[in-house]
């Protein structure tokens, strides 16, 4: 008879030029095959071993060396375990035909790489027993075990060292080897824990109690796992040392029992991944949504602000929307404009992260597009810039209502307290009495009067034309000035008409008196014109007035210069006038004349005319005055406007300096892109650090505006100019840095080499002509043809779809590497997800609720389970749900 062992140690299965399946240990494994109780365990193994495959196909061996003696059972456990056909049994009942019927399932066996040394088809037709049990042992190896390869390992450390991983957690359990490690029971009782937790409670095992451990493990896995019971425990503890070989291949089920469990567990992670991106970008997209709402609905809320044109009535008012005003753009504001700046780097963001995630890009909802955005925007700049010149224009306005409603009140005052009590004195009957002298008196100031009353003819002009303007710059008390302008022109009305009768009535007495003395009437004549120039001069040196500018103030300077020229003229006017009353004095005193003491012809005595002339004198120093001090308000007004030109004249240049240069590096940019990232960032920095003079420029702005100055003649820059400049210097620099972070993202994600980017950029910049970092679609395809693509019509179509979704015309160097990167990167796909889910379903073509509850995390299975579609093919069952359909929805239209 054959040694067995002997040939075993000859040549263990090889195949490739490895090493054995297992060492063999020289000092004891020559005395295994001596050992009964070796053997007994092999043949009560190897036998169920055989039995879980022979029971596919109906049958099963009762003795081992027995039932494969005439090769029929042999060849078909072959079949069973390979899933491949031997050749055609022979159905004889004489030795020859067993002979060969062994010898083709031995053929089979070398066949798959086994060198089979010592063992012919005679000593199993023969029945020996430890030749049919090496055989056995070959095919488990071969079959069972051969495959089992942990990080490179042999088959044999492979198994070990699954054993070692799984059972690493647990205590009392230190698996070393396939003999004694497993002799308490604890390390099979862990393996099937560590799988399946709900079938055995491991805090309840004693580790002195080998054989209720043993018989646990073995009665658990063959009633739940499928896995017959191989060995029996009373064996396994009764002998020193367990048989390695029937060990082995009882763990060896255990490995291939789970290993469908290890291969749902990785189609779970993969769809864990998936998952995750689908929520993570779901929640990029719903914070999307919110942001761009929030935006919206303040803008919407402010532009009615905006667009209100309700005057107020006073300067107070207007000044305190003015104020109003700057707060929202102090305020307000600035917050608004980074929002909008960072929705738009979150859009770019996650339409990158869509790109390198093979996900369809991300429509926002109806009205939140970037453009839309855009456009609100555009609408809101557009209001602040109409509200700003409305109030502008406003306060102009109201400065010029009050100054008018002022002069009108002063016009007003002056000319009734000189109509007061002239009706009285012109309906009275006293010429009625008089003698002819004193009756040409009366004629005579009459006629004074009349003078007078024509040059007042002006002022109610002058008071009529102020209401007329308050009345169409629509002045808020305008009932009240055209009441009292009513009452003027009517009162002055009266006065004329009384004026008529009582000159008719004195010309009819003057018919019937002569006398009339000429000096007085000299004297009236004069001094009613030359009172009227003192009350006229007076009135303008009284006069309010309002100029915006230097050379306005000059003017009224100039024009009051020429006034004071008049004086030493009108002075000697006024000692004329009083010459002619000292001569009517001294003829009298000459002529014994009796006089009563006041001029009959005129009211106008000679102390009113000095009285007058003494405060006109003291009104010029105070004109000059309050003309000087408006010089100076206007000189530091001028300073305010100089001031505020020189930081804008340097502010502008700067800010379109900074605007070309961003333009210039986005273009031709140099180095790495963390270099280009770092400059970027330092040169954001720089920008930031410039602030302080946007802020005192806005500092000197509302110290312009606080002056009411509405004009600058010394810069052509305006504050609002600069504000938009400095506003869209910061958010050119901030898509700038994102647009080189989603370059990043896109080659980590792509594994682009820095060489290939450099190479991209090169490309991108030779075509892009105009310098702008977008290109037309001509330029475009020229582009392509440089880098290699043969291009038809069709293809260049399908290739702008994807790099211009908008059909804008426009591709940016963002699209153009997210292209180059999905056409030569392999990325995650629809169909990789659905074989994933195929394993979990246990190769049903739809999966169950519970099942995805039980293979992956609560959150991502309830997040299937609310959007996978019931499952509407053959076979169905209740419940059942479609996730093929649901892993092409993740991947959009475009994966079908």
């Amino acid at each position: 008879m054959v040694d067995y062992h002997a040939a075993n140690n000859q040549a263990q299965y090889t195949s490739g030029g490895q090493q054995s399946y297992m060492e063999q240990e020289n000092d004891w494994d020559r005395d295994l095959l001596l050992d009964p109780a070796w053997e007994k365990q092999q043949r009560k193994t190897f036998t169920a071993w055989c039995n879980s495959h022979l029971r596919k196909a109906g049958t099963q061996i009762e003795n081992i060396e027995e039932d494969f003696r005439d090769g029929l059972k042999l060849m078909l456990l072959l079949e069973v375990i390979s899933g491949e056909r031997l050749p055609k049994p022979e159905r004889g009942k004489m030795r020859v035909h067993k002979i060969n019927n062994v010898n083709k399932a031995l053929d089979f066996i070398a066949s798959k790489g086994v060198k089979l040394v010592s063992i012919g088809a005679e000593e199993i037709v023969d029945g020996n027993a430890k030749m049919t049990l090496g055989m056995i042992w070959t095919i488990i190896l071969r079959f069972a075990i051969q495959d089992i390869s942990v990080e490179e390992t042999s088959a044999k450390e492979g198994l070990l060292l699954w054993c070692q991983r799984k059972t690493a957690p647990y205590k009392n359990v230190n698996v070393q080897n396939f003999h004694i490690s497993w002799k308490d029971g604890l390390a099979f009782n862990a393996l099937i824990h560590r799988h399946r937790p709900e079938l055995i409670d491991y805090d309840k095992l004693r580790k002195d109690d080998p054989v209720t451990n043993l018989n646990n493990a073995f009665e658990v896995a063959e009633k739940y796992l499928d896995i017959p019971k191989m060995l029996d425990a009373e064996d396994i503890v009764g002998t020193l040392r367990p048989d390695e070989k029937a060990i082995m291949t009882y763990v060896s089920c255990f490995y291939h029992a789970f290993s469908g469990a290890q291969k749902a567990e990785t189609a779970a992670n993969r769809i864990c991944k998936v998952l995750a991106v689908n929520q993570e970008n779901e929640h990029l997209m719903e914070d999307y949504e919110k942001l761009a709402s929030d935006l919206l609905e303040w803008i919407r809320r402010t532009i009615p602000w905006l667009e209100n044109r309700i005057p107020e009535k006073t300067m107070a008012e207007m000044q305190q929307k003015l104020e109003d005003f700057r707060g929202y753009r102090r305020v307000h504001k600035p917050p608004k404009v980074q929002e909008k700046c960072q929705l738009e780097i979150n859009f770019n963001t996650l339409q990158t992260k869509l790109r390198l995630s093979n996900r369809p890009a991300f429509m926002p909802s109806e009205g939140r597009m970037v453009s839309d955005i855009n456009g609100a925007w555009h609408n809101l700049e557009g209001a602040e810039k109409g509200y700003e010149e409305w109030l502008l224009n406003e306060i102009r306005r109201l400065e010029r209502l009050d100054h008018l409603a002022e002069k009108f009140r002063q016009k007003a005052t002056i000319h009734e307290g000189w109509t007061d009590g002239k009706e009285a004195m012109l309906t009275q009957k006293d010429y009625e009495t008089t003698s002819l002298s004193e009756t040409k008196a009366l004629l005579k100031k009459h006629e004074a009067f009349e003078s007078d009353l024509a040059a007042h003819q002006d002022r109610v002009e002058q008071i009529a034309a102020i209401a007329q303007e308050l009345n169409e710059l629509d002045y808020y008390d305008s009932p009240n000035v055209n009441a009292r302008c009513q009452k003027i022109c009517e009162q002055w009305d009266t006065l004329g008409a009384l004026t008529q009768s009582r000159r008719e009535s004195l010309e009819r007495t003057e018919k019937q008196l002569e006398s009339i003395d000429e000096l007085y009437l000299e004297y009236a004549k004069r001094a009613a014109p030359f009172n009227n120039w003192m009350e006229g001069a007076m009135e303008d040196l009284q006069d309010m007035f309002i100029v915006h500018n230097i050379e306005e103030i000059q003017g009224l300077i100039t024009a009051h210069e020429q006034f004071k020229a008049t004086l030493p003229e009108a002075n000697k006017e006024r000692e004329a006038i009083q010459a002619i009353q000292a001569e009517v004095q001294k003829i009298a005193q000459y002529n014994g004349i009796k006089l009563a003491g006041t001029n009959p012809y005129t009211t106008i005595t000679p102390s009113s005319i000095d009285s007058k002339w003494d405060k006109v004198q003291k009104l010029v120093p105070q004109r000059d005055q309050a003309l000087q001090e408006e010089l100076s308000r206007q000189q530091s007004n001028d300073h305010l406007r100089r001031q505020f030109a020189t930081q804008a004249n340097m502010v502008g240049p700067w800010i379109q300096n900074k605007m070309e240069e961003i333009g210039r590096i986005s273009i031709e940019m140099n180095g790495t892109l963390e270099d280009q990232l770092t400059h970027l960032r330092q040169y954001e920095q720089s920008i930031i650090e410039y602030k302080p003079n946007i802020d005192q420029l806005e500092g000197n702005h509302q110290l312009i505006q606080e002056a009411l100055i509405f004009d600058n003649k010394y810069t052509a820059y305006t504050m609002e100019h600069l504000r938009v400049g400095w506003e869209q210097l910061l958010t050119t620099i901030a898509r700038t840095i994102n647009e080189i972070e989603n370059q990043i993202l896109t080659r980590d994600a792509k594994g682009i080499s820095q060489e290939q980017l450099h190479e991209y950029r090169t490309s991108f910049n030779h075509f892009d002509k105009k310098r702008t970092g977008i290109m037309d679609s001509d330029d475009f395809r020229a582009l392509l043809i440089s880098t290699g693509n043969s291009l038809g019509d069709a293809e260049f179509a399908r290739i702008m779809g994807i790099v211009d979704p908008n059909n804008s015309g426009a591709v940016t160097f963002q699209a153009f590497i997210d292209f180059m990167s999905r056409e030569t990167t392999d990325t995650d796909t629809a169909d990789q997800v659905i074989a994933s889910f195929k394993i979990l379903a246990g190769d049903k073509n739809y999966i169950t609720a519970e099942e995805l509850r039980r293979e992956l995390p609560p959150d991502q299975a309830e997040y299937c389970i609310a959007r996978m579609a019931p499952y509407s093919g053959p076979d169905t069952v209740p419940g059942a749900l479609d996730y093929m359909s649901f892993s092409t929805a993740l991947y959009g239209e475009s994966d079908l």
